[in-house]
C-alpha cells in the first residue's frame, strides 16, 4: 500500500496545473481544500445511498437545521455528511457543467464543512479557476486520487495533510511565519512539554487536554499528537485550537475533521475567533498549552475590550496581572493560557499544566519596573511559574531572522526546580538549511535543527546541570528595586532689569512689593534662595502683601537660576530636608538579593555625596538579560595584528589601481 509521501507527492504534482493563474506560494488556495474535497467525497462513498434516501424520507418533513443534519451524519455514520446527488465522478463526468455542479456539490455538506469551505473562501478560487480554464483539470486529476480510508487509514491522511501544508506554507515563506512553526522547533516543544510525563502519560486510560490559542494551520496539534501516538499510545491526547485568520482556521479545521479528532460529539476541536475578544474556551481548563503567537502583534483593535477586562475584572479575569505596550501583545497570550490552568489537585486527578510558547526577545526585558511587561513578569516569577527559557538559533523562522525563545511555563514543577529557572542557550546548535528535508534556505529561514540537535538539547534541559550553556539561578536573581535617587534642588536668585520685566507683564499688581524687593536685594547674585525668601517675606510683611501660590512659584522661576554652587533649598513648612531637583532626578535597579541601604552606600554616595533615597516610589521590576549571563568575553586582536591586515589590504589596493592605469 502507498505510504503518505506517495500520495503527498501526487497531489503536490497536481499543484503544477496552477502555475501561471497562481503563483506557487497561491497554490495552497486551491490544493488544501481540493485534497479535504476529495477525501470527504471518498469517506463518504460506501454511505451516500443510505443519505439520499434519509433525506428523501425526511424531506418537507419538520426536521431542519441541525437536527436534520444530526440526523444525515448518522447516516453516514460520520460527523459531516454531504446530500448532494453529486460526487468526483460525475462531477468528472459533466466538463461542460463543473464549475455549476462543483459549487453545488459543496453546498450539500452538513453545516459544519459548508463553513470551512466558507473560510476557504473557495468559491472564488473556483470561479477563478474556471476563467483561467483549468477548472475541470484540477477536478479530474483529483477523482484520480483514490483517497478512501481503505487506502489511506486517518492517521496516514492526517500525515499526507499536515505534509502538504508544510509544503505550501514554506513556499509563502514571506508570510508564512505568521502562522506556520518550523516542524523542528515544534518537536522540541513538545518533547520538553511532556518531558516529565512519562509516568503519568503511561497510565493507563490517561486522557489529557492540549489549547493552543494562535493554532493557525493545526501544526503544533498535529505535532503534539504525533509524539503521544509515538512514545505514549495508550494515552488520550485532546487537542484543541483557535484562530482569527480564516483560510488558517479553515484548514486546522479539516484537519481534524479528515483525523475524525473529536472529542465532545460536536465537531468543533478547532474554533475560530480572536482569543482576546472571542474566547472559544472561557471557564475551561487544559493540562498542556502550546502556542507560537505572531512576533509583535498589535492589539489596539482589541484594546478597549482587553483594558476593559483588566480594569474590571482583575485577576478575575485573564488580564489581572498588566497590560503590554499596545504593539506587542505576545504577554497577552501567555496570561490569557495561564487563567486556563488546571489546579494541582492529585487526588481528584488534576495534575496542574505545563506551557510552552516561542517569544522573540521582547517580554524578556522590554518595559521597566512598573511597566505592564514587568508586572507580567513579576506575577509569573513570584508565584514561581516560569521554568525554564531556551534561546533558539537565529534565523530559524520562516518571515524573520531575529532571535526566538522558548518560555516554560507551569503551576507543578518538580521539586528541584522549586524557585528556580533554567536558562538554556541553544542558539550554537543548528545546521545550515531550511529544513532535514529541504537544505536550501527559505526566505529568512537558514538554519533548522537535527533530530540529534533536538535531542541534545532536551538531554541539557532535562539533566539541568550548571555550566557551558545551561545555567539555573533562584527567582530573585531576576528581581530588582528601582529606587529614586534624589539630589538638592540648588538656586542662584539675581534681580535684573530684563527679568522684573517679565514678572510684571505676568502680575502688573505687584510692581510696588517687586520695587521694594529690588531696593532690599539688590543686583547681585545671592546663593541661598532660603536666606533671600526670608528676607523677601521680611520685605512683604510690614507691607500686608499676602501674594498668591501661583505668583510666588512664578517670581521664583523668574529670578533664579539652577547652580551648583548654591546652598540646597530646604522645603517649606513642617518638613526637613531640601527639594529635590527633578533635573538631577537619578534611579538604581538594585538587585532583591541585595540591601539597598548597602547598595546606596557602596554605589552611589561615594559619586553624589548630597544624595539621597525617596523609598516611597520603591518600584519592583524583573526581566531576564539572556546575553548577560552567557556573554563570552573575546579579547581583542593586538595592533600588530591589525596593522599587519591594513598593510595588506594598502598593498591589494595599490595592485588594483596598478591594473587599471595600466
Amino acid at each position: 500500500m502507498p505510504d503518505h509521501n506517495y500520495f503527498s507527492n501526487l497531489i503536490w504534482q497536481i499543484a503544477d496545473l496552477l502555475r501561471g493563474p497562481y503563483r506557487p506560494p497561491q497554490y495552497e488556495r486551491v490544493m488544501l481544500p481540493m485534497t479535504v474535497l476529495r477525501r470527504f467525497d471518498s469517506v463518504l462513498a460506501s454511505s451516500k445511498a443510505k443519505v439520499l434516501a434519509e433525506r428523501a424520507r425526511l424531506k418537507g418533513g419538520r426536521v431542519e437545521g441541525e437536527a436534520l443534519d444530526q440526523r444525515l451524519n448518522k447516516a453516514a455514520g460520520q460527523r459531516f455528511h454531504n446530500h448532494s446527488p453529486l460526487d468526483f465522478e460525475k462531477l468528472k463526468g459533466d466538463p461542460d457543467n463543473v464549475e455549476k455542479h462543483l459549487v453545488s456539490y459543496i453546498k450539500g455538506f452538513s453545516k459544519n464543512v459548508r463553513d470551512i469551505f466558507d473560510f476557504f473562501e473557495f468559491e472564488s478560487e473556483i470561479e477563478r479557476m474556471r476563467e483561467a480554464n483549468i477548472l475541470y483539470l484540477v477536478v479530474s486529476k483529483f477523482c484520480d486520487v483514490d483517497l478512501h480510508p481503505s487506502m489511506v487509514p486517518n492517521e496516514e491522511m492526517g500525515l499526507i495533510f499536515e505534509n502538504l501544508i508544510r509544503r505550501f506554507n514554506e513556499l509563502a515563506n514571506e508570510t508564512a511565519g505568521d502562522h506556520f512553526t518550523p516542524r523542528e522547533v515544534i518537536r522540541l516543544m513538545v518533547s520538553i512539554l511532556f518531558i516529565h510525563d512519562d509516568k503519568l502519560l503511561a497510565t493507563p486510560g490517561t486522557v489529557r487536554k492540549l489549547l493552543d490559542p494562535a493554532c493557525g494551520t493545526g501544526g503544533m496539534l498535529a505535532e503534539a499528537q504525533n509524539y503521544l501516538r509515538e512514545h505514549h499510545g495508550e494515552a488520550k491526547l485532546y487537542v484543541y485550537g483557535q484562530d482569527y485568520n480564516k483560510r488558517a482556521f479553515a484548514t486546522a479545521a479539516s484537519d481534524m475533521l479528515m483525523k475524525q479528532v473529536d472529542h465532545n460529539g460536536a465537531g468543533n476541536n478547532v474554533r475560530f475567533g480572536d482569543s482576546f475578544t472571542e474566547d472559544q474556551f472561557a471557564g475551561e481548563t487544559f493540562d498542556y498549552f502550546l502556542t507560537n503567537p505572531p512576533f509583535g502583534v498589535d492589539w489596539k483593535k482589541q484594546q478597549k475590550d482587553i483594558q476593559q477586562e483588566h480594569d474590571k475584572r482583575g485577576f478575575d479575569g485573564r488580564f489581572g496581572a498588566g497590560l503590554p505596550r499596545v504593539n506587542d501583545g505576545a504577554l497577552l497570550f501567555l496570561q490569557h493560557m495561564i487563567a486556563k490552568f488546571e489546579a494541582v489537585l492529585p487526588a481528584d486527578q488534576k495534575h496542574g499544566s505545563r506551557l510552552a510558547i516561542v517569544f522573540s526577545g521582547s517580554p524578556l526585558f522590554t518595559g521597566g519596573a512598573g511597566s505592564g511587561e514587568s508586572d507580567i513578569r513579576k506575577w509569573i516569577i513570584e508565584y514561581d511559574w516560569l521554568e525554564a527559557i531556551i534561546a533558539l538559533p537565529e534565523q530559524m523562522f520562516y518571515n524573520t531572522g531575529i532571535g526566538t525563545y522558548i518560555w516554560i511555563v507551569t503551576n507543578r514543577k518538580e521539586k528541584r526546580r522549586k524557585g528556580k529557572i533554567q536558562l538554556l542557550d541553544a542558539r550554537g546548535l543548528w545546521t545550515a538549511g531550511g529544513s532535514e528535508d529541504n537544505k536550501r534556505s527559505l526566505g529568512d529561514k537558514r538554519r533548522h535543527i537535527t533530530a540529534s540537535q533536538i535531542a541534545e538539547i532536551v538531554q541539557r534541559y532535562g539533566r539541568q546541570t550548571d555550566g557551558g550553556t545551561s545555567k539555573t539561578f533562584d527567582n530573585a536573581d531576576f528581581g530588582y528595586t528601582r529606587v529614586t535617587v534624589e539630589r538638592p534642588l540648588r538656586l542662584r536668585c539675581q534681580v535684573t532689569v530684563e527679568d522684573k520685566a517679565r514678572f510684571l507683564d505676568a502680575c502688573p499688581h505687584l510692581l510696588d512689593d517687586v520695587q521694594a524687593i529690588d531696593e532690599t536685594l539688590g543686583r547681585e547674585p545671592q546663593r541661598d534662595w532660603n536666606a533671600v525668601w526670608s528676607r523677601i517675606e521680611g520685605v512683604l510683611h510690614p507691607r500686608k502683601s499676602r501674594w498668591k501660590a501661583t505668583e510666588q512659584k512664578l517670581f521664583r522661576s523668574v529670578f533664579t537660576q539652577r547652580d551648583p554652587d548654591a546652598e540646597p533649598v530646604a522645603k517649606s513648612g513642617r518638613d526637613e530636608g531640601y527639594e529635590p531637583d527633578a533635573d538631577l532626578r537619578d534611579f538604581e535597579n538594585v538587585p532583591l538579593k541585595d540591601d539597598i541601604n548597602a547598595y546606596f552606600k557602596r554605589e552611589v554616595r561615594p559619586h553624589v555625596p548630597d544624595a539621597w533615597m525617596d523609598r516611597s516610589k520603591d518600584k519592583v521590576g524583573y526581566e531576564i538579560n539572556f546575553n548577560r549571563h552567557f556573554y563570552r568575553y573575546t579579547p581583542p586582536r593586538s595592533l600588530e595584528v591589525i596593522d599587519a591586515e591594513l598593510k595588506r589590504a594598502e598593498e591589494e589596493i595599490l595592485l588594483l589601481l596598478r591594473e587599471v592605469t595600466d
